[in-house]
Protein backbone atom coordinates (compact mmCIF):
# COMPACT_ATOMS: atom_id res chain seq x y z
CA UNK A 1 0.00 0.00 0.00
CA UNK A 2 2.87 2.88 0.79
CA UNK A 3 4.24 2.16 -2.73
CA UNK A 4 0.99 2.75 -4.53
CA UNK A 5 0.84 5.90 -2.57
CA UNK A 6 3.16 7.33 -3.40
CA UNK A 7 2.60 7.34 -7.12
CA UNK A 8 -0.03 9.18 -5.95
CA UNK A 9 1.81 11.71 -5.51
CA UNK A 10 1.67 15.34 -7.55
CA UNK A 11 5.25 15.30 -9.52
CA UNK A 12 7.78 17.49 -7.60
CA UNK A 13 7.32 21.25 -9.35
CA UNK A 14 10.23 21.41 -11.61
CA UNK A 15 9.65 17.75 -12.57
CA UNK A 16 8.06 19.19 -15.76
CA UNK A 17 9.05 22.95 -16.02
CA UNK A 18 11.89 24.54 -17.09
CA UNK A 19 13.56 27.32 -15.07
CA UNK A 20 12.74 31.07 -16.45
CA UNK A 21 16.45 31.63 -17.27
CA UNK A 22 17.19 30.16 -20.65
CA UNK A 23 20.95 29.84 -19.55
CA UNK A 24 20.46 27.80 -16.53
CA UNK A 25 17.92 25.54 -18.24
CA UNK A 26 20.46 24.91 -21.23
CA UNK A 27 22.95 23.54 -18.07
CA UNK A 28 20.59 21.60 -16.47
CA UNK A 29 19.41 19.86 -19.65
CA UNK A 30 22.87 19.11 -20.63
CA UNK A 31 23.51 17.40 -17.42
CA UNK A 32 19.86 15.63 -17.39
CA UNK A 33 20.73 14.45 -20.68
CA UNK A 34 23.89 12.81 -19.42
CA UNK A 35 22.08 10.62 -16.61
CA UNK A 36 20.29 8.01 -16.63
CA UNK A 37 16.75 7.04 -15.29
CA UNK A 38 17.24 4.45 -12.78
CA UNK A 39 13.69 3.05 -13.25
CA UNK A 40 13.93 2.87 -17.11
CA UNK A 41 17.22 2.13 -17.88
CA UNK A 42 17.46 3.21 -21.38
CA UNK A 43 16.54 6.77 -21.27
CA UNK A 44 18.20 9.52 -19.51
CA UNK A 45 15.81 11.44 -17.00
CA UNK A 46 15.21 14.51 -19.85
CA UNK A 47 13.59 12.06 -21.87
CA UNK A 48 11.73 9.52 -19.03
CA UNK A 49 8.38 9.87 -17.93
CA UNK A 50 9.06 8.08 -14.91
CA UNK A 51 8.02 9.76 -11.37
CA UNK A 52 11.60 8.99 -10.32
CA UNK A 53 13.35 11.00 -13.14
CA UNK A 54 10.40 13.72 -12.65
CA UNK A 55 12.11 13.99 -9.12
CA UNK A 56 15.86 13.76 -10.38
CA UNK A 57 15.06 16.17 -12.68
CA UNK A 58 13.71 18.75 -10.56
CA UNK A 59 16.49 18.57 -8.28
CA UNK A 60 19.00 19.14 -10.69
CA UNK A 61 16.55 22.36 -11.87
CA UNK A 62 16.75 23.07 -8.38
CA UNK A 63 20.44 22.90 -7.71
CA UNK A 64 21.36 24.88 -10.74
CA UNK A 65 19.16 27.34 -9.54
CA UNK A 66 20.84 27.56 -6.74
CA UNK A 67 24.34 28.04 -8.73
CA UNK A 68 25.47 24.80 -8.11
CA UNK A 69 27.75 23.67 -10.66
CA UNK A 70 26.94 20.77 -13.02
CA UNK A 71 29.88 18.37 -12.10
CA UNK A 72 29.03 19.02 -8.44
CA UNK A 73 25.61 17.71 -8.87
CA UNK A 74 26.90 14.81 -11.07
CA UNK A 75 29.07 13.82 -8.05
CA UNK A 76 26.05 13.98 -5.54
CA UNK A 77 23.66 12.14 -7.41
CA UNK A 78 26.39 9.10 -8.38
CA UNK A 79 27.43 9.16 -4.49
CA UNK A 80 23.37 9.07 -3.68
CA UNK A 81 22.33 6.39 -6.26
CA UNK A 82 26.12 4.54 -7.08
CA UNK A 83 28.06 4.78 -10.71
CA UNK A 84 25.40 3.36 -12.42
CA UNK A 85 22.87 6.97 -12.78
CA UNK A 86 25.93 8.44 -15.17
CA UNK A 87 26.27 7.75 -18.55
CA UNK A 88 29.92 8.27 -18.52
CA UNK A 89 31.68 6.19 -16.00
CA UNK A 90 34.40 7.27 -13.85
CA UNK A 91 37.40 5.43 -14.69
CA UNK A 92 38.12 3.65 -11.03
CA UNK A 93 40.77 1.12 -10.22
CA UNK A 94 38.27 -1.48 -9.98
CA UNK A 95 37.54 -1.10 -13.54
CA UNK A 96 40.40 -1.99 -15.28
CA UNK A 97 39.74 -5.74 -14.91
CA UNK A 98 37.38 -4.95 -17.08
CA UNK A 99 39.09 -3.37 -19.99
CA UNK A 100 41.73 -6.25 -19.15
CA UNK A 101 39.24 -9.39 -19.63
CA UNK A 102 39.10 -9.15 -23.15
CA UNK A 103 42.36 -8.92 -24.16
CA UNK A 104 43.32 -11.77 -21.69
CA UNK A 105 41.15 -14.09 -23.00
CA UNK A 106 42.07 -13.17 -26.87
CA UNK A 107 45.76 -13.33 -25.90
CA UNK A 108 44.65 -16.96 -23.90
CA UNK A 109 43.26 -18.14 -27.32
CA UNK A 110 45.50 -16.77 -29.86
CA UNK A 111 47.89 -19.28 -27.94
CA UNK A 112 45.82 -22.22 -27.60
CA UNK A 113 45.30 -21.86 -31.20
CA UNK A 114 49.20 -21.49 -31.99
CA UNK A 115 49.82 -24.41 -30.39
CA UNK A 116 46.85 -26.61 -31.80
CA UNK A 117 48.48 -25.53 -35.40
CA UNK A 118 52.07 -26.48 -34.27
CA UNK A 119 51.27 -29.87 -32.95
CA UNK A 120 48.94 -30.12 -36.66
CA UNK A 121 51.62 -29.12 -38.84
CA UNK A 122 54.50 -31.25 -37.21
CA UNK A 123 52.71 -34.23 -37.31
CA UNK A 124 52.20 -33.46 -40.93
CA UNK A 125 55.75 -32.94 -41.90
CA UNK A 126 56.43 -36.37 -39.63
CA UNK A 127 54.35 -38.35 -42.24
Amino acid sequence: MPLAAQDQLPPAPYAYRQLDDPALEAKAQGLMETLRCLKCQSQSIADSDAPMAGDMRHQVRTRIAAGEQPEAIRAWLIERYGDYVSYAPQNKPIMWPLFAAPLVILLLAALLLRGRFRKGSKSEASE
